[in-house]
This record gives C-alpha cells, structure tokens and sequence, in this order.
C-alpha cells in the first residue's frame, strides 16, 4: 500500500507523497564511524516515493539481499514549491515533523562506493524508508531544542539532536531546494547520528522524538 503523510492527530495531508530528499554525514559522529570524511557542503541523495511505508506496520526488509542496517532520522513534510529558497522560505515551508529509518543495504553500499557508483540500489529499495506520521510544528520547540532516539529491544542504539547537526534544517532545505525544486508531499530527512548498526530480525524498535511523538514497531523474523 502506498504511504500516505498525515499528522498526529489522523489529519491527512492534502498532497501525495512525493520524493524523499535525503542527507548524508550530517553528524559529524557518524561520519567518523564510517570512515568518513567530514562534508564541507550537504552530500544528498533522493529515495523514490515508493521507498516508503508505514514505520508502524512490520518491517520486511530485504534481509536475503546481505545485511541491512538501521538509520534513524529527522523527517520534515514540505508544504509549499520551494526553488532557490532562503533558509527563511525554507523554514515555512515546514509543515510538519516526524521520524524515519533510512534502511541501507550496507554491504552492498560499500561495494558501490569503492566502484565510484551511485548509491540508489542501496538505498531506494522497496520498504526502504519507513516513516510516522508528522508532528505539527507547534508541537515543536525550535530546531536546535530537537532530540531524538532509537531503542531496539530495549536499548538505546541512536540519540541526535538539533545542535549537533553540521547543517541545520532551514539551511539544508535551502540548500536542497537549490537542487532540486521541493513541492508540497515532499519528505526531507535530515541525517542520522551515531550508533549505526545492523538490523537484528525479529527486533522490537522504539523510536521518540521531542514534542510527543513516540513510535512502536517491529522486525520480521
């Protein structure tokens, strides 16, 4: 079934999904862990609309294709085009904030990356962008006040916040909408923080983020 952005409190958005626009090494931590160098501009990449599915249905990853590792992240709902925007345009552009797991098949990822190739297969699979529903940004305090976490059987993998980001949400959306031109049912995600890892079959994960979202699902097994 096709996901389908709605807020919190079972709105549905007026738009239907349209790309993901995602960010690489956003946090300097993770880039480290990785082997990364630190990116002096926003290394971005796009997963297709048909990425996504419900973060509280049961995740069906691709586990036969090698290991598949879990990121989690910031995910933001644009509202307005947004094209050669200030980070002032970018901002109101907003309209919503939720959670996401950008699932990458890392095995093969590394093999793309050591051949100088797009990363796409590893990253825009089918299921490969589980996201919640979207938080309106009153329920938000302000960017840098942002935190956010991952839990898998019980235990936290994954803690970020705002501040830490190497690039803040209304400079990245900007920056993205430089590239390319955001509509409305766009979804930006904004990064993952340390603690990345692989996905156990048959987890439990529990994903919150600050103003009251709180997300409960699990992993095939």
């Amino acid at each position: 079934m096709d996901f389908v952005p709605q807020f919190t409190d079972g709105q549905v958005f007026p738009h239907a999904l349209g790309k993901i626009v995602c960010v690489g090494r956003n946090y300097s931590d993770h880039a480290k862990e990785l082997n990364n160098p630190i990116p002096t501009e926003p290394l971005l990449f796009i997963k297709p609309s048909t990425s996504a599915v419900d973060l509280t249905e049961t995740l069906d990853p691709p586990f036969a294709r090698g290991s598949v590792h879990y990121e989690v992240e910031l995910a933001l709902l644009i509202g307005e085009t947004l094209t050669q925007a200030s980070s002032d345009e970018a901002e109101r552009a907003i309209v919503g904030i939720g959670l996401a797991l950008d699932l990458t098949l890392r095995d093969k990822q590394s093999q793309l990356k050591e051949k100088g190739h797009p990363w796409e297969v590893a990253k825009g699979f089918d299921g490969a962008c589980p996201l919640s529903a979207f938080l309106p940004l009153s329920r938000v305090p302000n960017w840098n006040a942002l935190a956010f976490s991952l839990e898998i059987n019980g235990e936290e993998r994954q803690h970020g916040e705002g501040s830490d980001m190497l690039f803040s949400v209304p400079i990245l959306v900007a920056e993205m909408s430089r590239h390319f031109t955001l509509q409305p049912g766009d979804v930006i995600l904004t990064g993952t923080p340390a603690g990345v890892g692989e996905l156990p079959r048959g987890a439990e994960l529990r994903l919150s983020l600050t103003g009251g979202l709180d997300v409960a699902t699990r992993v095939i097994e």
